[in-house]
């Protein structure tokens, strides 16, 4: 596959151009995210187990190294700290006694929603103050675009 000048041959420069725009604009988005809550002193890895097992259900750590593409040694620490805050719990694995299951508590489900609040309610804010009702309507269909690349 050759490239030229950081696109793939073949493929339009607006095309290019776009997935850069929207890669940046989305890393960027998420960062200040971020910033409009108290993390909690969880880490990134943390963070990501914790919405992974929020999203998906309970899984085996050995599952959700595979899931988080690290070292089931990573997972296990990561899980052991969630395990100590009280927001995931393992159970063993009704299918197997070897294995136990590891799955959000109550206190991590509640954990998890006041993020997405917070980060929600900074964005509502933020496309009301500096967005006009135009703009707003034009972002909704350009989320409706990504929606259908993502679902492709």
């Amino acid at each position: 596959m050759s490239e030229i000048s950081g696109t793939t041959a073949g493929v339009s420069e607006s095309a290019a151009r776009a997935a850069r725009e929207v890669r940046v604009v989305f890393s960027r988005l998420r960062r200040r995210m971020r910033e409009t809550y108290d993390p909690g002193d969880l880490t990134p890895s943390q963070t990501s187990v914790l919405s992974r097992l929020d999203k998906d259900g309970e899984a085996s750590v050995s599952d959700l190294a595979a899931a988080e593409r690290v070292r089931h040694q990573s997972v296990a620490a990561t899980v052991g700290v969630l395990v100590e805050r009280g927001l995931v719990a393992r159970r063993p694995d009704p299918e197997d006694g070897r294995r136990q299951l590891v799955f959000v508590t109550d206190s991590g489900h509640a954990f998890l929603e006041d993020r997405r609040r917070a980060g929600e309610g900074w964005l509502t804010r933020a496309l009301e103050d500096q967005c006009t009702e135009e703009e707003r309507r034009t972002l909704l269909e350009a989320t409706a675009l990504l929606e259908r690349i993502v679902r492709s």
